[in-house]
Formats: structure tokens, C-alpha cells, sequence
């Protein structure tokens, strides 16, 4: 997954508005707060609540 670190910088939590981290095993972003996972499709990063999927544990 190529995500440079300046996107990664300007991209927030759609809920939360925190940080979110590239979780190269699950193939996503995930924001830490809200325990949400967001997709990445072909390099682009889908940061929508109904794209989202809740995870367990990091």
C-alpha cells in the first residue's frame, strides 16, 4: 500500500477527528480512538463512516 507520510499527516478520523495510522496487515487506516479500520481501494484511502469496519484490538 503506498500512502506517502504527508497524506497520512493531513488525513483525520471522519468521527473523531484524531490521527490515524496505516495498518499494512489489515490493508487500511485505523484510527485508534474509535476502533474503526477505513479502507484503502487501489492506493486511495475511503475515509467514510459506512465504509468503515469496527475492529477488536490492534
Amino acid at each position: 500500500m503506498a500512502i506517502t507520510k504527508e497524506l497520512l499527516d493531513i488525513l483525520a478520523c471522519p468521527v473523531c477527528k484524531g490521527e490515524v495510522r496505516l495498518h499494512e496487515s489489515r490493508d487500511g487506516l485505523v484510527c485508534p480512538a474509535c476502533m474503526l479500520l477505513y479502507p484503502v481501494w487501489e492506493g486511495i484511502p475511503v475515509m467514510l463512516v459506512d465504509e468503515a469496519e469496527k475492529i477488536e484490538g490492534l
